[in-house]
């Protein structure tokens, strides 16, 4: 990584460009400028603003369009969280950046900090009760609640939003999250290879970490993100120099921005492949997240729902002295999206994500089949066990989307109903007489 950030500067600084950003450049004097954009192409909920717009070449396309005499290129660098992306921000070496919610803060703290005051100006992808998140063990852990967490250790990366997963609803179960578990601050892959080493108890991560994990068959969730109730989200950070000097050029992201996201809705099985290529997960676990019925909600619009999810985010990140105040009101600067959508911004804003449905991604097909029931899914995957190359339920209780076989199956009378973690389906069973904890293979034997 430090390879990357390291080459980038020096191009900066040897080739004959000028970069976008404090600096810029004049229009129709005919120079190069170089646009630099920070992704994440692992944390899949951004691809609308890194993996999938890059793929596409809409950013280009759209830069090439604006016709101000400059000749544009864009140097886009990969990082696996938010907190590099910010340092090169705040030295002037990214202008514009995506990462998730708790990152973003630290973003506009370290921003103000430095005098380098960076803006929110549009989200990439979003689940509004907090399943972007998720607690997993290992397949064999005996593990199978939050309290059953107690003096445990569990891998996290400290300011991310799955920190504050893990901390939130450590308070909830009435757990310190200081005292009450040893917490690891952990890289995502460092975590992963714990969890699979044993060395630690369970793994708080963001996406797609707990997806790939249970597809893989190297872990399990414990709880469900979307438990808590509380937007989770993933967005675009520019800075304000940049912003301020070139306006169009960031209008132009933004437009790019919500083509890709138009692409992604058209074509969610072609988008998954796309990223699949790209980042070396696989298409499975990309359409679990990004897919039709998917964890993630993609519109570029900066919804009420998730500025309040920041302010009560901050908090959280100035108990673990990661920040202190920060202003979420003067960060937020939506003035750009608005401009970029056009009149298709009010219609964003005030969209709201269907139910999620059950689905089945037949193996060489282009498209998946939605069903109107968990049960009716699994008599098409019955009927067609060796042609089904993924199958996804959402949860009963949060609606997070997830794989059929690694659901735990709940039979209530004639219904059977998916949950993604066993804590929550053990308080169905509590809460209605009949139902009781079944196999997946006994799920599939009576929905046949």
């Amino acid at each position: 990584m430090k390879n990357k950030a390291v080459g980038a500067a020096v191009v900066v600084l040897l080739a004959p460009l000028t970069a976008c950003g404090g600096t810029g450049a004049a229009g129709g004097d005919g120079s190069t400028v170089t646009v630099t954009v920070g992704y994440q192409s692992k944390t899949i909920n951004t691809v609308t603003a890194g993996t999938l717009l890059r793929s596409l070449g809409y950013f280009e396309k759209q830069l090439n369009s604006l016709g101000d005499g400059r000749t544009y290129q864009v140097d886009w660098q990969d990082y696996a969280t938010g907190a590099p992306i910010t340092a090169q921000m705040t030295a002037g070496k990214i202008d514009i950046g995506s990462m998730g919610d708790f990152p973003l803060l630290i973003n506009a703290a370290r921003g103000k900090q430095l005098n380098r005051p960076t803006r929110l100006v549009s989200v990439t992808g979003y689940n509004l009760r907090g399943g972007l998140n998720t607690i997993v063990t290992a397949p064999g852990s005996k593990l199978t609640s939050l309290e059953d967490l107690k003096g445990k250790k569990v891998s996290t990366s400290i300011g991310s939003a799955a920190d504050g997963t893990l901390v939130r609803a450590l308070q909830r179960a009435g757990i310190d999250p200081d005292k009450g578990v040893q917490k690891l601050n952990q890289q995502p892959a460092v975590g992963a290879s714990a969890l699979s080493a044993g060395s630690v108890d369970a793994l708080s991560q963001f996406v797609a970490w707990p997806g790939l994990l249970a597809y893989q068959g190297k872990a399990k969730a414990l709880y469900d993100g979307a438990l808590l109730n509380l937007p989770t989200f993933h967005g675009v950070t520019a800075r304000e120099d940049f912003a301020q000097h070139d306006p169009a050029v960031l209008e132009a992201f933004l437009k790019a921005q919500a083509q890709a996201t138009d692409y992604l809705h058209a074509h969610p099985v072609t988008a998954a492949e796309k990223v699949a290529k790209a980042t070396g997960l696989p298409a499975e676990v990309v359409y679990l997240y990004n897919g039709a019925q998917g964890i993630s909600t993609f519109d570029p619009s900066i919804k009420p729902q998730l500025v309040a999810a920041l302010k009560r985010d901050v908090p959280v990140l100035k108990a673990a002295k990661l920040t202190g105040d920060v202003d979420v009101d003067s960060f937020v600067d939506d003035r750009y999206v608005k401009k970029a959508l056009g009149a298709s911004y009010g219609k964003e804003l005030a969209a709201t994500p269907p139910p999620a449905a059950s689905e089945a991604w037949p193996k060489g097909a282009g498209q998946t089949i939605a069903f109107k029931s968990p049960a009716r899914l699994l008599s098409y995957v019955s009927a067609h066990r060796d042609g089904i190359r993924a199958a996804y339920v959402p949860d009963a209780t949060t609606g997070t989307l997830w794989f059929a076989d690694k659901a735990v199956w709940v039979a209530d009378g004639g219904r059977l109903l998916p949950f993604v973690a066993p804590a929550t389906a053990h308080s169905y069973v509590l809460a209605h007489a009949d139902a009781r904890v079944i196999t997946y293979a006994a799920a599939l034997e009576r929905a046949s």
